[in-house]
């Protein structure tokens, strides 16, 4: 594992625009998508993630089963509607559509361990799937990358298509207007398209109620709703209960279900270290800020927090790098310190994709801090 520095193409800015990627520099005119350098890795590196990929996967799905069945969901902050909720999407998983995940990974070329899982809202998936696999074809044609995310995402909507799912359109929705997160709707929009699903891509705040049906702004019905947007968040916004009274009563199938509030919980790294003591992948957590004193470098995380939000990294017992945010009021866990990839004044974490529970490529994103947050940059990789 290395870091490389490269002349980014001049145009590059149209090329990843025609991509679809408009989010590609930042407010204060710094890059997001960078392609000042890139990271290479060996087949025997990836083959390492990968495996790692699909083995926590499973893992998830266990330590999720056992907090649901031991009535433990609670602890991890939930009340009802959202207990309910949880609790029947994960007794009808089987048939449930679930499309994507992404873990985030510390890796340093010698330990690949988990930080977290986004199970309900990644992003920086058009970056990882399209836009870094176009410029691998433009300078590295003869180099490999793992990367087959479009392809599963269309093999994942295709199963969905065919238990059910093309009988009526797929409603995407996002917060509008957020680049991002469009961006995000309308590539997956496509695909869905690709795959023989109808897609109707909609500002997330242009649904509303009709009766006891939701509608979008053109008051066509919503039967199955893809949502780039928190499971706590809908339940929150004012139609909240009525949404939790569809979902259970079997009016409103959305994607993706409930349980993945639960795989995304921070707190279910105290569950898989519980579960898996001895697997070399997972890092000491806990919910005792005591115990975690004790170890001396260690991360603060709110459980439900997102992109960096609230974070505190702790060396030695003193604080070295916090974030702001809006999860002050959440509950926290405290996780043993990992050493990220250093290189150039950078700090990289590793994005890897799981699509229908089949890890399937990464992405690598960069910052200044050790905190990964909403300012970090995304740089491609090579397989080398």
């Amino acid at each position: 594992m290395r870091r490389v520095r490269i002349a980014p193409r001049p145009y590059w800015r149209t090329r990843v625009e025609d991509l679809g990627l408009q989010w590609h520099t930042t407010d204060q005119g710094e890059p997001y998508w960078d392609e000042s350098a890139y990271w290479a890795f060996s087949a025997e590196e990836v083959d390492w993630i990968e495996a790692a990929s699909a083995e926590l996967y499973d893992m998830v799905l266990a330590a999720v089963g056992r907090v649901i069945e031991r009535r433990e969901l609670a602890g991890f902050g939930y009340e009802q509607p959202a207990i309910a909720l949880i609790e029947r999407s994960w007794a009808e998983r089987s048939w449930e559509p679930t499309f994507y995940a992404r873990f985030d990974f510390a890796f340093d070329g010698e330990d690949l361990k988990l930080l977290e899982l986004n199970g309900d809202t990644p992003t920086s998936l058009l970056e990882a799937a399209v836009v870094q696999w176009y410029w691998l074809q433009e300078r590295f044609p003869e180099l490999d990358q793992f990367n087959s995310i479009h392809e599963k995402l269309i093999d994942a909507l295709k199963l969905y298509a065919g238990h059910g799912g093309a009988a009526s359109p797929l409603h995407l929705a996002s917060v509008s207007p957020h680049p991002e997160d469009e961006g995000t709707v309308g590539y997956l929009a496509a695909c869905a398209a690709e795959a023989g699903v109808q897609p109707l891509a909609v500002p997330i705040h242009e649904i509303g109620l009709r009766g006891e049906s939701f509608v979008d702004g053109e008051n066509r019905p919503i039967r199955a709703l893809f949502k780039l947007y928190p499971w706590e968040w809908l339940l929150d916004e004012p139609f909240g209960p009525k949404l939790a009274e569809a979902v259970q009563a079997g009016r409103l199938k959305l994607i993706e279900p409930a349980w993945k509030m639960v795989a995304s919980n921070k707190r279910l790294l105290v569950t898989l270290k519980e579960m898996f003591p001895d697997s070399e992948y997972l890092l000491d957590a806990t919910t005792s800020q005591a115990e975690a004193a004790a170890w001396g470098d260690y991360v603060k995380k709110p459980v439900r927090g997102r992109e960096g939000a609230n974070v505190e990294v702790v060396r030695a017992g003193a604080p070295v790098a916090a974030r702001g945010g809006s999860y002050d009021d959440d509950l926290f866990v405290f996780q043993r310190r990992a050493e990220l990839a250093q290189a150039d004044g950078n700090w990289a974490v590793l994005g890897s994709w799981v699509v229908n529970r089949q890890a399937c490529g990464m992405g690598v994103r960069e910052s200044t801090s050790p905190i990964t947050d909403n300012t970090a940059r995304f740089v491609p990789h090579v397989i080398e």
